[in-house]
């Protein structure tokens, strides 16, 4: 559990060489420390003002710094705060966080700045782990799911539902109380159509989660077909490098190779594959066995053929992969380069798009990066199509689907109790159930174990 008595400190920035390094100091004694050790008296100045100091330990000087002053309440942790921005080697760093130490000042522990600010009622628990995510954020669909999430997107539509129930809650909980009298403060036509609305919202929300996870951890893109076909040579291509070895030897990639890559703000996470074949090496069977489990994680699965094949049998390749209705697949059509028969090299596209159920099918040159811009464009396309819904609310974080799995299943217990007109009581149980699951989205309901768990992942700092 925080001490919320001590004053932390610790670097804000990321470690390592650089021009200016930020140390971050907050709690009831930031500012008295920080008077210890610089040329001016900090104390006596304005909230929210920059100043040029000389921090010195005894008659050594340390570093010419500028201390940023933040004064509570208006701050982020509500907390006196202190900044000191120095010069980023790290002795100076140190020199500067042993002095504020031994001081009175302790190191804070990963997150303990944003745990400070929940604790304190500056954010809710999904507020401050949206912190952490747009901390983590390389891509900009990553950035703008955490920012809208840490500006309460998700967390203000969960309050209001919640408020709604606790409103139903408080009436069926006085019909309990006047149990003997036989009275009905709640209208249950009423609830029941409030149960339906927040399944709904439920229902919307667990949805989003699919675009979110995958934007946030990365779209996961398999790269799949027979051995030599150009699967590596296209994971080169897309990459810009080599970063799959290409040979004519079949069976030569024999384990998963993985990268990612940003196209248009979207992260995409490129899995080669070993090529599908029968084949008696032991060694290779495990790879084409790694395939199908790369192929059943995949959002987006890329099935290689070469142009030059009958049609009909890479329909019968495609075919034969079990694709599910949620996976998004491409056709591509490879080694265009190599045949100049621009009317049949259509021809073969639509043949094998028709007979695939209108599989989007791209002709392309993985050699020489022909259709390779094609392939882009309809990976953002296909990216783009998972969202459907109010981008202000879609969730990201496994913890926020399980509560809401939870929160659904005492909702559906909640309506078959109106409808089957079992005792208010029982009602009542369900209803406090969902409203907790609920509650453990913003963190209303919480565990101090479970919220060590969440800043521990945080960085040291914030």
């Amino acid at each position: 559990m925080v001490d919320l008595k001590d004053t932390i400190v610790a670097l804000s920035s990321p470690s390592g060489s650089g021009a200016i390094a930020m140390i971050r100091m907050s709690g009831n004694d930031s500012i008295s420390i920080i008077d210890k050790f610089v040329n001016k008296n900090i104390s006596n100045q304005a909230s929210h003002t920059a100043h040029f100091v000389v921090f010195k330990e005894g008659e050594s000087i340390i570093d010419e710094c500028v201390v940023t002053l933040f004064k509570s309440p208006k701050t982020y942790t509500t907390e006196d705060i202190v900044e000191i921005t120095c010069h980023a080697s790290p002795y100076i760093i140190n020199r500067i966080i042993i002095s504020l130490t031994k001081a009175g000042a302790r190191m804070a522990s990963p997150g303990e700045f944003t745990q400070r600010a929940y604790i304190y009622g500056q954010m809710d628990l999904s507020q401050a782990e949206a912190v952490g995510d747009l901390i983590a954020s390389t891509s900009a669909a990553q950035h703008q799911i955490a920012f809208n999430q840490m500006k309460g997107g998700v967390s203000d539509k969960v309050q209001k539902l919640r408020s709604k129930l606790i409103e139903f809650a408080s009436l069926i909980e006085l019909e309990n109380d006047f149990g003997e009298e036989d009275l009905e403060f709640a209208d249950r036509s009423a609830l029941r159509a409030q149960v339906d609305e927040a399944l709904m919202f439920v229902n919307n929300l667990q949805a989003s989660f699919e675009y979110g996870n995958a934007i946030k951890e990365g779209v996961p893109v398999a790269i799949v077909g027979r051995p030599n076909v150009g699967k590596s040579t296209l994971l080169n291509s897309l990459l810009q490098e080599d970063k799959a070895i290409v040979s004519d030897i079949p069976g030569t990639t024999r384990d998963v190779i993985e990268d990612t890559l940003h196209v248009e703000g979207h992260l995409f996470r490129f899995i080669d594959t070993a090529g599908i074949r029968d084949t008696d090496d032991e060694v290779e069977s495990l790879g084409i066995k790694k395939t199908f489990q790369q192929i059943e994680k995949a959002k987006i699965v890329l099935f290689l053929a070469e142009f030059s094949e009958d049609f009909e049998q890479i329909v019968s390749d495609f075919k034969s992969i079990e694709i599910s209705e949620s996976q998004n697949c491409i056709i591509l059509l490879n080694k265009v380069d190599l045949y100049d028969h621009t009317c049949h090299s259509y021809d073969v596209e639509e043949a094998v798009s028709t007979l695939t159920g209108r599989t989007k099918s791209i002709l392309i040159s993985a050699k020489n990066g022909e259709g390779v811009m094609d392939l882009r464009s309809e990976l953002v396309n296909i990216v783009n199509s998972f969202k459907g819904h109010d981008q202000s609310t879609i969730i990201s974080n496994m913890r926020h689907f399980q509560s809401l799995e939870h929160t659904k299943t005492s909702l559906i217990d909640v309506k078959t109790g109106l409808e089957t007109d079992i005792p208010s009581d029982l009602i009542a149980i369900d209803l406090r159930r969902a409203l907790n699951h609920l509650g453990e989205i913003s963190g209303e309901i919480s565990t101090d174990d479970l919220l060590d768990s969440i800043f521990s992942n945080f960085c040291i700092g914030k």
